[in-house]
């Protein structure tokens, strides 16, 4: 059995430990409720965008009535030859099974497409770090050498994430995508409604199916268990687990598609489709990265109100441990005196 001094040493340490776990579980409540607050206020614009896009729809003609074809190249469906997998994950650890959960729906996704050649477009230090132990690195441009491999690294944007950041990534993919190069794109990320409604999907955004619809490929929910824990850690940081209420915003936003007048544009509603759509496909790799910001700081305050309870947890057990071996030294002292005192 250790020594007393030693379990009082192993003590402050934990308790050092709980410290440090407890301010970081607080870091990542205040994270969340920033990263909530930015994904809300790029909403309006996304559904503002999209019901301008369904107004268009209706006075510009999208199909071309000869060959029954889309006259947008965003819009042509073509048979699934080359992809790309654009995978959001984190930089950083720490954050119970976030990223590990993530790569293994990439890595189920991969499995899905063995017969397809795809390029992954990695978000974050995490993937990154996965999928170039697996796969080899090339740049879209060169010739591929294996059907599966990594052709971007993007890394630190997902700090605080900007439209800047993400317009890069999304325009050389629809730039891709126009040319042909390849059939489809999809992101896996973590979908964050609220703290405890969440789930890790992977959604097809290319090509466009249908303006304001979602195409989800999988979707995983979180568990029963999951759910409750995220929910316990959510109200001890004081982190709101309703999500916010946006019925408002959303009525606004939908009136313009659906009110029964004509709307005046300025220049032909086919031009204006066209250099929209590209921007609604940006919006939705961008959302996907919000949504994936946030859910990111909630495992990370999971991950640390677990780690501060089970510091909590270790410390009474030690101090169990070094209770009973104090008293197991003060008994054979008391032994040691009697016997002595016997002896003479």
């Amino acid at each position: 059995m250790p020594s007393v001094l030693d379990i009082r040493r192993r003590i402050r340490s934990v308790k050092s430990t709980r410290q440090i776990t407890k301010a970081m579980k607080m870091v990542s409540a205040a994270k969340l409720r920033r990263a909530q607050d930015r994904a809300l206020a790029a909403r309006p614009y996304a559904q503002m965008l999209t019901n301008v896009l369904k107004s268009l729809v209706e006075r510009a003609d999208v199909i071309d009535p000869d060959t029954g074809k889309a006259k947008h190249p965003l819009l042509e469906t073509r048979e699934e030859r080359n992809i790309v997998l654009v995978v959001v994950t984190g930089d950083r650890g720490l954050a119970g099974g976030f990223n590990s959960n993530l790569l293994k729906a990439a890595q189920r996704f991969l499995d899905s497409k063995s017969n397809i050649n795809v390029d992954i477009e990695c978000v974050g230090r995490k993937g990154r770090d996965y999928f170039r132990r697996r796969y080899p690195a090339q740049a879209a441009n060169e010739e591929r050498t294996a059907p599966v491999r990594v052709t971007g690294e993007h890394l630190g944007i997902l700090k605080v994430p900007t439209f800047d950041h993400v317009a890069p990534i999304a325009e050389d993919i629809i730039e891709r995508y126009a040319n042909t190069e390849i059939d489809a794109v999809y992101v896996v990320f973590n979908e964050f409604k609220s703290v405890i409604a969440q789930r890790l999907v992977v959604e097809q955004v290319l090509p466009v199916a249908l303006l304001g619809e979602r195409d989800i490929e999988q979707a995983i929910e979180l568990s029963t268990e999951e759910r409750e824990r995220v929910g316990e850690a959510a109200t001890s940081a004081g982190v709101s687990l309703e999500p916010q209420d946006t019925s408002e915003i959303d009525r606004r936003a939908a009136g313009f598609a659906t009110a029964q007048v004509d709307y005046i544009y300025e220049q032909p509603a086919a031009t204006l489709f066209r250099a929209l759509l590209p921007k609604y496909i940006i919006v939705q790799i961008y959302r996907a990265m919000l949504e994936s910001v946030a859910a990111e700081h909630a495992a990370r305050m999971t991950a640390m109100d677990s780690a501060t309870n089970n510091a909590g947890d270790l410390i009474d057990s030690l101090t169990l441990t070094m209770n009973r071996a104090r008293q197991a030294a003060i008994t054979k002292e008391i032994i040691e005196i009697v016997s002595g005192a016997a002896a003479l």
